[in-house]
């Protein structure tokens, strides 16, 4: 059962540095807390062009996928139509989505005939076969079609958003998959006599993963010294976990017979 996800943000207003993107840590810890992972980040401008490219590409990627920005319905909101196209299928106007969109221009006091509304519907056209994504912040809908979530750029729409695609479609899905990790910072090594233990390592246990990465020394908060180390560490999922304890039993010792210095954690 797959417990990856793969995460789209839109916007020139990110990409430019407008706007801080508070996406990427919130869709990371959603997911986490749910036993499921983040798989991919890809950041793009409003260009349909490169926007119909990448999404041709992740449609064919088959993981579950979060899109943020771009449902608007300004000239610069390209996300829906270029969904549309990457899919090869023609935006039509979504009964439901307008109908809500319908309520929100009358609790606004305005006509249905005003191009304010006009305008506004815009947003209820999604690409041919598309499902609803309820809004609760403005009920104005985003969509889904091919496992993908799409989303207006706004956190505070965007967050409940994606927290109710979870929780709808993917709730089977919650902490199913065993996930494990071991690390610890090594002193007085480079790289370059770490990487055979990793290589080692990955080649005797399947499925294990090691990693590397090595730091400046730096000075802590306390004033003391600390020297360039690297954090060494692996990690595995699934049935993979079952090894973790006896490669990380091999791992220190071989990094003790390289004459290695130890440490499990560091100040501040």
């Amino acid at each position: 059962m797959n417990t990856r996800f793969n995460l789209i943000i839109i916007g020139d207003e990110i990409l430019h540095g407008s706007r801080t993107d508070a996406h990427f840590a919130f869709f990371k810890s959603l997911l986490e807390q749910h036993g499921l992972q983040l798989n991919q980040v890809q950041y793009l401008p409003d260009e349909p062009d490169l926007l119909v490219t990448q999404l041709q590409r992740s449609f064919s990627d088959g993981l579950p996928t979060f899109v943020t920005g771009g449902i608007g319905a300004t000239p610069d909101d390209h996300t829906r139509l270029a969904a549309a196209v990457a899919l090869g299928v023609k935006l039509e106007r979504h009964p439901e989505a307008a109908k809500l969109i319908d309520g929100v221009t009358l609790g606004k006091g305005e006509s249905l005939d005003s191009p304010e509304h006009h305008q506004r519907l815009k947003m209820a056209d999604f690409p041919q076969g598309a499902a609803l994504v309820p809004n609760a912040f403005n009920n104005i809908a985003g969509f889904s079609i091919r496992e993908h979530y799409f989303f207006p750029g706004f956190p505070v729409m965007a967050q409940p958003m994606a927290r109710w695609v979870l929780e709808t479609y993917y709730a089977d899905r919650f902490h199913q998959t065993e996930r494990g990790h071991r690390s610890v910072y090594v002193f007085g090594q480079p790289e370059s006599r770490v990487a055979p233990v990793m290589e080692q390592i990955e080649d005797i246990y399947p499925g294990i993963k090691a990693y590397s990465l090595p730091t400046v020394g730096r000075t802590a908060s306390d004033g003391s010294k600390i020297a360039p180390n690297i954090e060494f560490g692996i990690k595995a999922e699934g049935e993979a976990c079952k090894f973790l304890d006896t490669a990380w039993a091999d791992i220190l010792v071989a990094l003790n017979d390289l004459g290695a210095e130890l440490k499990t954690r560091l100040p501040e």
